[in-house]
Formats: C-alpha cells, sequence, structure tokens
C-alpha cells in the first residue's frame, strides 16, 4: 500500500493507527500541506479533492479517513476496529465522526489560510477559531463517555475502534493549539493511555519523517 500523508495532518494520522494496529506494510510519499504540495497538478490527478490521506493499495485508490478506516477493517478484519452489535457499531461511529466531520474539518490549514489571507481574521482571532470548534468537539465526547457503560480504557470495549482513533486525533491538535484539556478528564485518560500502545505513539506527528 502507498500513503500520501502529511505529518501535522489528523486525517492521515487516523490512517497511520489503523494501518499499525493492523500490521500493515505500507510506503510513505509525503506532502507538505502548509507549502501547497498538495496543490501540484502530479497529486491533483491521484486526489482531486487536493487533501490527504489518499491511500494506494494495487488498482484501488481510497479517499476520506473514515472510509479508508472501514475499507481496511473489512480487507483485514482483526483485530476488528468496530463492534459486532449494531448499536455499539453506530455509537463508535458518532463519536469518529464528531472529530472527523465536525471539528477537524474546520481547522485544516486551508480553513486556516482562508481565516487569515482571505478573511483577514487575525492570528488572534483565527486561534479563537480553532480552539472553540476543538473544545465543541471534546466537550461532546466528554459528555457522551459518561453516558456510556462500556467505555474505560477506549471509548467502547476492550480494545482500540475507530472511536478511539478518533478521539486521539481530536485531542493531538488540541495539544499543538494550547487548548485547556482540564476539563475532559475520561477524553485524557483515554487518549493517555492510547498512547502508551505502540501503534498509537508510532503514528503520532512528531515521530514521522517529514515532522518539522
Amino acid at each position: 500500500m502507498k500513503l500520501y500523508t502529511y505529518y501535522r495532518s489528523q486525517a492521515s494520522f487516523r490512517v497511520r493507527i489503523a494501518l499499525n494496529l493492523k500490521n500493515i506494510a505500507r510506503e510513505d510519499s509525503y506532502l507538505h500541506l502548509e507549502k501547497g504540495d498538495q496543490f501540484a497538478a502530479e497529486y491533483r490527478a491521484v486526489n482531486p479533492q487536493m487533501v490527504v490521506p489518499t491511500l494506494l493499495d494495487g488498482d484501488v485508490k481510497l479517499f476520506q479517513s473514515l472510509a479508508i478506516l472501514e475499507y481496511l477493517n473489512e480487507k483485514h478484519p482483526e483485530p476488528p476496529l468496530l463492534p459486532a452489535d449494531r448499536e455499539a457499531r453506530a455509537w463508535v461511529r458518532g463519536i469518529a465522526l464528531i472529530n472527523a466531520a465536525d471539528s477537524h474539518p474546520l481547522i485544516v490549514p486551508r480553513v486556516r489560510h482562508y481565516l487569515l489571507d482571505e478573511l483577514q481574521l487575525g492570528q488572534d482571532k483565527m486561534m479563537g477559531w480553532i480552539r472553540h470548534w476543538l473544545d465543541a468537539g471534546l466537550a461532546a465526547m466528554e459528555a457522551l463517555l459518561g453516558e456510556h457503560k462500556e467505555s474505560g480504557q477506549f471509548c467502547h470495549g476492550e480494545r482500540p475502534t475507530i472511536a478511539v482513533i478518533a478521539l486521539v486525533t481530536q485531542v493531538t491538535p488540541a495539544k499543538t493549539f494550547d487548548a485547556d484539556l482540564a476539563s475532559y478528564p475520561r477524553v485524557m485518560r483515554i487518549y493517555d493511555h492510547c498512547m502508551a500502545i505502540r501503534a498509537f505513539a508510532d503514528a503520532h506527528p512528531a515521530k514521522q519523517p517529514d515532522a518539522e
């Protein structure tokens, strides 16, 4: 498999975690999103949306991180990233979407550059925007974990799921942007537990060869 990635991309981080959990080898191709590598014609031909990650599995081209995670889970079912029962699967997907569909898309580089360059929002207001949406997602996760009887060391059950992958990739940018995490003890307990697991730790942005 070939993964087009950027060390700070939280969507790429999600896919790296899943590949590590399933012990799937890959070749990485690094794009520097802040320098605009994703807009080059060569990569636009790979992914017309000009975002990362993109995963190539032979002749199969995959895009959007949660779709990639579900593909990997179906092709390589062990260890499973989704629970066996329908209700639990829906809950796990819901937690994952808080990060992948609601919070993360609002803080990616192309949004930040639009706020700064086009809307002239200014650095302080832009940072406030980022922290607001990260906090909104973290607060929702914290409340939902408190209601969920199957949460403990992970979001659900005794093994990693796509929910905990998304939780980790919600906390990581919150740390990068100096958000106050004291209000999210359940979230942080799970985050700390996961980051002690090699599959998560090795996927961390700071551990990537293109990290700056």
